[in-house]
């Protein structure tokens, strides 16, 4: 097995755009990722994650998820890594899709928890049965030798949020040698406690930001060794902006972005998790660099008051949005209550 060390760079997991008959919108997200893929933002450390989450990778069948890492492959073109999402119902099914991503061309595998019955997603209790995951993440590590980075999510608690307890996190780093990644779902104390976790593994495994409301404490605390996170899918210039003066060590700048309507934009994406993935979307098409708000149901469609939350947002952050005539006329033509 080869010996892997985790990635150090700012994944983005972009939503995917569908054409009005629901199909992928190809030529969309080619140009979303032409968006993010500028000689600056690769110079800032700029990746890509196919098929995340926020790219509905839940609602693809086999050929249109082969279909989003082959564009992602084709417009990355070697320039930066690109993590190929992994998802089924199914441990087999799990595994299949490893191949194809590896089969594809991929620099690694980026891993999304148990979906299926209640059993193993509402009711489950990651703590008492770490299987449920564990079992999958060897049995791909098995078939695939390639560096994974591990989507976490589970029962939400208290303690952790929507993320493996402390517990979960050593047995899985233990037993599985290719993790080399760790997408922070955690709320803020959740955080904290496996980034420590992450930190005493006895080898290198990356603590990647994904709740960007927490960005700048995570920064400060030198705790972002990358981003698994969708909030660059509308906010990239000021996120990488904020990111990289803190890299510079220039805190008051980096403080003066984040208080510059930054930190209101990111505190309202995250403050309900169920509407999460849609007001990625949202804000994505608000940007004008899609041209369809509308996940794949059932995920409903961005409700009006969600619209004007983020367009206030957005535009308080400096950042570029439709006009307001444009959106309300398409708010319209999409149906949006």
């Amino acid at each position: 097995m080869t010996e892997y060390t985790p990635f150090r760079q700012l994944f983005i997991t972009p939503v995917l755009p569908f054409l009005r008959d629901g199909s992928i919108d190809e030529a969309g997200y080619r140009a979303l990722l032409r968006r993010f893929l500028t000689p600056e933002n690769l110079d800032a450390g700029v990746a890509i994650v196919a098929n995340p989450e926020a790219g509905e990778i839940y609602t693809l069948d086999r050929a249109e998820r082969n279909r989003v890492v082959e564009l992602t492959l084709e417009e990355v073109a070697g320039r930066t890594p690109v993590l190929g999402g992994v998802a089924h119902v199914t441990t087999a099914g799990m595994v299949e899709c490893a191949k194809d991503v590896q089969a594809a061309g991929v620099d690694g595998l980026f891993i999304l928890p148990p979906i299926g019955s209640a059993d193993i997603t509402l009711s489950w209790n990651a703590d008492a049965y770490p299987e449920v995951f564990l079992d999958v993440l060897t049995a791909i590590a098995d078939a695939v030798d390639l560096p994974q980075v591990i989507h976490p999510v589970g029962q939400f608690s208290a303690r952790y949020g929507p993320g493996l307890s402390a517990d979960v996190t050593r047995q899985i780093i233990a037993a599985v040698p290719q993790v080399v990644g760790w997408k922070m779902t955690y709320n803020y104390d959740g955080f904290r406690e496996i980034a420590g976790v992450l930190r005493a593994a006895g080898r290198p495994v990356g603590i990647y930001g994904a709740v960007g409301k927490y960005f700048h404490e995570n920064l400060a605390n030198d705790t972002l060794d990358g981003t698994s996170a969708g909030s660059f899918n509308f906010a990239l210039e000021r996120m990488v902006e904020h990111i990289s003066a803190w890299r510079k060590g220039d805190v008051a700048r980096a403080t003066e972005i984040w208080r510059g309507g930054l930190a209101a934009l990111q505190d309202y994406i995250f403050s309900d998790f169920g509407r999460l993935h849609i007001r990625y979307k949202a804000a994505t098409w608000l940007r004008g660099f899609i041209g369809n708000p509308l996940m794949r149901p059932p995920v409903p469609a961005p409700r009006r008051q969600e619209i004007a939350d983020l367009t206030r947002l957005l535009r308080g952050a400096d950042l570029t949005t439709r006009p307001d005539d444009e959106i309300s006329r398409l708010a319209v033509e999409f149906g949006l209550k």
